[in-house]
């Protein structure tokens, strides 16, 4: 009997079509273990995500517990010599945070931050009187400010007016038709950060990036505290006033703070009156920064607290705002 033989050209078709299937099976199989170990590495992700919100969340329950007593503490003024004012250094969490650990990972949990005083800027909501109506003197405070930033003083119409136009009328601006609103071009927008000063015309990101550390926007106006304020700011409350004589200020509230405004007024000296209700020495706005940092996740964010002046009557410190970077 004579045995066939398979021709050479179906042997070599049945040797890669072997091949083909081996190679879709481990393409099949690699493809698996990718996507499981994506979705474990997502789940990882959120977990993370999760664990540094609860993070923030510790860090501003602390920072309002701080403000808080403070606020037992210190009912007239408010100071950089307070515990509030001490920044929170890098501190290490690892223990604190529940986690699997895998060996020869390298982990890091770690939590910074401070508290700054928002009334030891300038607050450009102060700016407005009603809709469409700038304060005269608080537009001739924010001229001296951008004159002392060395800045282009004929903004300070421009910003006021923007400021003004976003506000409601008030009772005044509806029974006296005198008052009438000055233009802004476009439709009004209430202002909410200092970014949004970029919408005036000639604010470059430069000029904001110059007054961030100077101005603030606040629900409401609010005096500047001059135990807490630069020498830029303070200069500015008084129409006489250079900014190195207001850093001798600030080296002589370094010694003793003012406990009350008319021991600020003293050592400003006669003529040298501040504008009226610009200046305190009392804040009741604060801004919380905080940097955590989590095994490969970063959160950076700020939040506004309001501490209520009646902390006696039950009123605490709330948080009005949390922004993330």
């Amino acid at each position: 009997m004579r045995l066939r033989h398979t021709p050479w050209r179906e042997r070599g078709v049945a040797v890669i079509t072997a091949l083909l299937l081996t190679t879709l099976a481990i393409s099949i199989v690699a493809s698996l273990f990718w996507q499981q170990q994506v979705q474990v590495r997502s789940m990882e992700n959120q977990r993370l995500h999760l664990q540094t919100k609860w993070i923030l969340r510790g860090a501003l329950d602390w920072a309002t517990l701080v403000l808080f007593q403070d606020g037992i503490d210190h009912r007239d003024y408010t100071s950089l010599d307070q515990v509030w004012a001490t920044p929170l250094a890098e501190t290490r969490l690892d223990q604190y945070v529940e986690r699997q650990r895998v060996e020869g990972e390298s982990f890091d949990a770690s939590l910074s931050g401070n508290i700054v005083d928002a009334c030891s800027r300038y607050n450009l909501r102060n700016l407005g009187m009603g809709k469409g109506l700038p304060d005269p003197q608080q537009l001739e405070i924010f001229k001296r400010l951008l004159n002392n930033l060395q800045l282009d003083q004929g903004l300070a119409l421009r910003v006021a007016n923007f400021v003004a136009a976003g506000l409601p009328a008030t009772a005044e601006d509806m029974a006296d038709p005198t008052r009438q609103p000055a233009p802004v071009i476009g439709a009004p927008v209430k202002i909410l950060q200092v970014e949004d000063l970029l919408t005036v015309q000639g604010v470059t990101p430069a000029v904001v990036e110059r007054l961030r550390p100077f101005v603030t926007v606040l629900p409401g106006k609010t005096p500047v505290n001059v135990n807490t304020a630069p020498a830029e700011v303070l200069a500015a409350l008084m129409a006489n006033m250079s900014v190195s004589e207001a850093n001798t200020l600030i080296v002589r509230r370094k010694q003793a703070p003012w406990r009350e405004k008319t021991y600020f007024d003293a050592d400003i000296g006669e003529g040298r009156d501040a504008t009226p209700g610009a200046a305190s020495v009392k804040s009741d706005w604060f801004l919380v920064d905080t940097r955590i940092r989590l095994d490969r996740a970063a959160l950076d964010a700020q939040a506004l607290i309001h501490r209520s002046p009646a902390l006696v009557a039950g009123g605490g410190p709330k948080v009005v705002w949390i922004r993330q970077y």
